[in-house]
C-alpha cells in the first residue's frame, strides 16, 4: 500500500507518495493557482501516474499547508510547522534548527531529536524575503527567477538593500539599475538582506543556535545564493535536501503512514 502527503501552499501544491518502508515513490510540484482543488487533483494524478498506481492503492492521505482543508479524501490535516519538522528529521536526523522559506511566509522551527516541535517563529504578515519577494525582484531585474541563485557570484558585496518591504525594495533595485550597479551586486545585496532577516528569526526561536545542526526547506532553498548568504550570516553550513520544496508533503505522507497503521 501507499501513503500520500499533499502540501497546498500559496504558490505551489506539492504531493509526495511513499510506500510502507517510508521510501519516496513519486513526487510532484504544480502551481496552486486560483483553483486549488484542481491543483490538488493534478498533483495527485501526477504522483500516481509516475508510481504506476491508482487511487485504490493509496491507503491514506494527510494534507498540510494553507489549503489543507480543501483535500476531501484526507484522513487528517496537520499544520505545516509539524509536517516540515517531521519530514526534515526523516531526511536529516539530528537537525535542530529548520529554516523554511516558502511562497509567502518564512519560519524557523526548533526541533528535538524525536521530531517534536520545541518552539517556532513565523513571519506571515509580510512577504519580505519569501518566494513572492524574490519573484518581484527578478521582474525588476528582468531575469528569470530560476537564474537568481547564481547571479551573485563575483560580487564584492558592497550593495545594501535597506528595505525588505517588497514595494520599497523594488524601488531601490530600480534606482540601483539606473545608477549602473551590476546585477550581481544587487542580487548579492538582496541575498544578504534575506539572510539578515532570517538570522533575526532564528535568534527569536533559538538564541543559542550556534553549533546546532541547521537545515532548510521550502522553495527558496533551491536558490543557492540565498543559502550561501544564510550560511555566511549564521557562520555554519546549512543542509538542503534534493527536493526542499516537498519536505512538508513528505512529512504529511509520513503522518499518513503512521496514523493509518496505529
Amino acid at each position: 500500500m501507499y501513503y500520500l502527503g499533499i502540501d497546498i501552499g500559496s504558490l505551489s501544491c506539492d504531493a509526495v507518495l511513499i510506500d510502507e518502508g517510508k521510501n519516496v515513490k513519486a513526487s510532484s510540484v504544480v502551481p496552486t493557482g486560483a483553483r486549488n482543488r484542481e491543483s490538488i487533483a493534478l498533483a495527485t494524478e501526477i504522483v500516481m501516474s509516475r508510481a504506476g498506481i491508482t487511487g485504490r492503492d493509496v491507503k491514506a492521505t494527510v494534507s498540510t499547508g494553507y489549503g489543507r482543508d480543501r483535500v476531501e479524501e484526507k484522513i487528517a490535516s496537520v499544520t505545516e510547522i509539524t509536517c516540515h519538522a517531521k519530514g526534515m528529521q526523516a531526511l536529516r536526523a539530528g537537525a535542530e534548527v529548520l529554516i523554511d522559506i516558502g511562497g509567502q511566509d518564512s519560519k524557523c522551527i526548533h526541533m528535538s531529536d524525536k521530531t517534536a516541535v520545541v518552539n517556532f517563529a513565523m513571519n506571515d504578515k509580510c512577504a519580505a524575503g519569501t518566494g513572492r519577494f524574490l519573484e518581484a525582484m527578478a521582474r525588476a531585474l528582468q531575469v528569470d527567477i530560476g537564474e537568481m541563485g547564481g547571479l551573485d557570484k563575483g560580487a564584492r558585496g558592497g550593495v545594501t538593500i535597506s528595505s525588505m518591504c517588497t514595494v520599497f525594495a523594488e524601488s531601490e533595485v530600480v534606482s540601483l539599475i539606473a545608477e549602473g550597479t551590476g546585477v550581481n551586486e544587487i542580487v548579492k545585496g538582496l541575498n544578504r538582506s534575506i539572510a539578515a532577516r532570517t538570522v533575526s528569526l532564528v535568534k527569536r526561536v533559538i538564541p543559542d543556535y550556534q553549533g546546532r545542526p541547521v537545515a532548510m526547506s521550502g522553495g527558496v532553498a533551491k536558490n543557492d545564493g540565498v543559502v550561501r548568504a544564510i550560511e555566511e550570516a549564521l557562520g555554519c553550513s546549512v543542509f538542503v535536501p534534493d527536493m526542499p520544496d516537498t519536505v512538508g508533503a513528505f512529512g504529511a505522507a509520513l503522518f499518513a503512514l503512521e496514523r493509518s497503521t496505529q
